[in-house]
């Protein structure tokens, strides 16, 4: 019997188990694919919201709390497995930031570094740029990692500590009176005291057994990664919601489209010639790079972004972590203390009520 059962091996499933696998407690994690290969894999790894400054201040608060948990983080994996995911420091650059007084205003009361360019200052940051705005925003303190090594590193240290069980998709969930006691895959009945639905996109099709669901709704991303040179780019640049990141290795990745096409997860030809036009006017130097890969993932969309990290008010027992939308590599430390800390009956390091299932989200 496992004492707790968590379902989705996506970043937050992972980073969930880690945290209750820490203070000893048994651990079944399932998913119905394999680890990290979902919404996770397909992420940009920018570990800040695209523009920090409009989340909503729930959002915000996991962003700046992850923020502080990653560099020990990526410490302990680098430490522990050998697995590298490249936490780098990298900046982002801002080149459309129309509400410049209300970034400069966050900013000051976050205590976040921000510097306002010139056309002349931006060119000496970027000198590939193709475009080079009146006004931009400098953010240098914005890490990024690689989001595939980063799931890899995660299960490589806790699959020795708990059950990991792929390929396996939940049919359902297990409720006596109003308790739950686990869950019916076609392969077995799972039996646990307590279970945490991390499911990303997929959460709401595991809970409309219950009736009361979450408002989590898949919205597809389309991303390219050109196969470009080391340094040609040195820092995460963003405009108008269209972002380009230099990996370490010169690969960039591109992103990224907001489709609500269900739980269709092709790409598009039409998707793919719109991020590549769009990569080569703000670099223009990415026309001499191959494009090595086109991939879509299906990020969980829920009102403003607000994930649900909450124990479900009827029955017993269960919880789920769930509803990051594009922001679950940067919330993810966050979440799953907060996560842990209420199935624990710790006290929990933030409020939970902005994450409660009948928050106000508007």
């Amino acid at each position: 019997m496992s004492d707790i059962l968590v379902v989705g091996g996506g970043i937050i499933g992972l980073l969930t188990a880690r945290e209750l696998a820490r203070v000893g407690a048994a651990v079944t994690l399932i998913e119905m694919g394999e680890t990290g290969r979902e919404s996770s894999w397909a992420g940009s790894g920018v570990l800040a919201p695209l523009y920090p400054w409009r989340v909503p201040e729930a959002v915000d608060a996991l962003a700046r709390l992850s923020h502080a948990l990653y560099p020990d983080l990526v410490a302990e994996l680098v430490a522990t497995t050998g697995i590298d995911p490249e936490y780098t420091v990298s900046g982002m650059l801002i080149l459309d930031p129309e509400d410049l007084d209300r970034a400069l205003d966050w900013g000051q009361r976050r205590a976040q570094r921000m510097e306002v360019l010139d056309a002349a200052q931006t060119a000496a940051l970027e000198p590939e740029l193709g475009v080079y705005p009146e006004r931009a925003l400098h953010l240098p303190e914005v890490a990024q990692i690689r989001p595939p090594a980063l799931t890899k590193a995660i299960r490589r240290a806790i699959e020795r500590k708990i059950a990991i069980r792929e390929r396996e998709e939940i049919c359902e969930l297990l409720i006596a009176g109003d308790r739950v006691c686990g869950v019916r895959t076609p392969r077995a009945q799972i039996v646990a005291e307590q279970v945490i639905i991390c499911a990303g996109a997929w959460t709401v099709k595991l809970l409309e057994q219950l009736g009361t669901v979450p408002e989590i709704r898949p919205v597809r991303g389309q991303m390219l990664l050109f196969h470009a040179k080391p340094n040609q780019i040195q820092r995460i640049a963003l405009d108008q919601r269209r972002y380009v990141i230099p990996r370490r290795d010169g690969r960039v990745l591109v992103g990224s489209t907001l489709e609500h096409a269900g739980f269709d997860q092709q790409t598009t030809a039409e998707a793919k010639e719109s991020l590549y036009q769009d990569a080569v006017q703000l670099f223009p130097v990415l026309r001499r790079a191959p494009i090595e890969d086109h991939w879509s993932g299906l990020r969980p969309g829920s009102p403003n972004g607000i994930p649900y990290i909450v124990a479900y008010p009827e029955i017993s027992g269960l919880y789920f972590n769930a509803g990051h939308f594009r922001n679950g590599l940067t919330l993810g430390p966050a979440s799953a203390q907060l996560m842990a800390d209420l199935v624990l009956g710790r006290a929990p390091i933030l409020d939970p009520r902005p994450y409660a299932l009948d928050a106000l989200r508007a």
